[in-house]
């Protein structure tokens, strides 16, 4: 179904929504970093931010989160998990590739085997309300990684920003839900033919020519090649592409303990630190940058193809664009290829 927001209801239609929901969506803070954080009123939101600098992620995996708290009395302890989600979340303003992200996630917090209580509350919580790139950057690259700036794919209900109004596509039962909505209203045929120029315009936009197909055969052959030894160099090593990427899931646990009462917190982590593959003996099996960002690129296009079927990257170009050392992950791509093929 598809209906039509008039952008002079916006804020409305965003109010009546905090009103029922703890409403998620980008946000600039005062020191200039924008991420996606729980707002109050709707003049928080900051829509013309093609992707925050911080990914939609981190309100699934927050940053740091408190798995439970304990306190000792005698000679027992009392613990309480921290994985209930109290009220219905709608995250609003996601951009395809970090949908596209928390789907590629999904594979390990939700997986077959293991169930991570803390991600899948907050998951079946969440009503996601995705919107367009209308103009991509140029270090978007989400067309060669199975995505496009248009992809409905993981939202519940998706928006496409005509200058003056939004439609707004339900696409599943939670976004079927707003289908009464008194802010929505019926999108005419004009409305629906520039809707559809729109995004034939910006799906020309992503570089859809890097060659990801067969990366993971190529790494394969490549875990000694002298390739690891010159593209790390550059590398200083700061995690920044780890951090900030939307599919990066990798954490470390942490025990909090003062006068018999304590927490205990998961951290993100990043396998570009010095201490992230260290063991309790001391060793390191990455003890240099050549393995660790080895690491990082065999996980992303080769471990996780094998393990779920798909690679770990979106194509958002954070990495890219944060990178204090202009580490480009296209050109990385391209010359794997090529090195195979040497």
């Amino acid at each position: 179904m598809k209906l039509k927001l008039d952008k002079n209801e916006l804020k409305p239609f965003l109010q009546s929504l905090i009103e029922d929901y703890d409403v998620y969506a980008p946000v600039e803070l005062k020191e200039g970093v924008s991420i996606y954080k729980k707002i109050d009123q709707p003049e928080e939101i900051n829509l013309n931010l093609l992707n925050p600098q911080k990914p939609v992620k981190e309100v699934f995996f927050p940053q740091s989160e408190v798995m439970l708290r304990y306190e000792r009395a005698g000679k027992r302890s009392q613990v309480a998990l921290m994985e209930e989600v109290v009220r219905e979340r709608v995250i609003f303003g996601a951009r395809p590739c970090d949908i596209q992200a928390i789907s590629v996630i999904d594979e390990v917090f939700l997986g077959k085997d293991y169930t991570d209580v803390y991600f899948l509350h907050k998951r079946k919580a969440s009503t996601i309300i995705g919107i367009a790139c209308n103009h991509p950057l140029s270090t978007c690259f989400c067309s060669s990684t199975g995505g496009d700036p248009f992809s409905r794919k993981g939202s519940d209900l998706f928006f496409i920003d005509l200058g003056e109004a939004y439609i707004a596509e339900l696409l599943t039962e939670k976004g079927m839900a707003f289908r009464e909505n008194r802010f929505f209203k019926e999108a005419s045929s004009e409305d629906l033919t520039l809707a559809q120029q729109i995004e034939e315009k910006a799906s020309k936009k992503t570089d859809a020519s890097l060659p990801i197909d067969g990366i993971e055969k190529r790494l394969d052959q490549m875990m000694e090649s002298p390739f690891w030894d010159r593209i790390h160099e550059k590398c200083i090593g700061c995690g920044i592409c780890t951090l900030l990427c939307p599919t990066c899931h990798c954490f470390d646990i942490m025990d909090e303990d003062l006068a018999g009462k304590g927490q205990r917190v998961r951290n993100w982590d990043s396998c570009l630190s010095t201490l992230y593959s260290q063991e309790t003996s001391g060793h390191n099996p990455r003890p240099t940058g050549r393995e660790r960002t080895r690491q990082r690129l065999m996980h992303k296009f080769n471990y996780f193809l094998k393990n779920f079927g798909r690679i770990a990257c979106v194509g958002c170009g954070r990495c890219i664009l944060y990178c204090p050392v202009n580490f480009d992950i296209r050109q990385v791509i391209k010359e794997i290829q090529k090195a195979g093929d040497s």
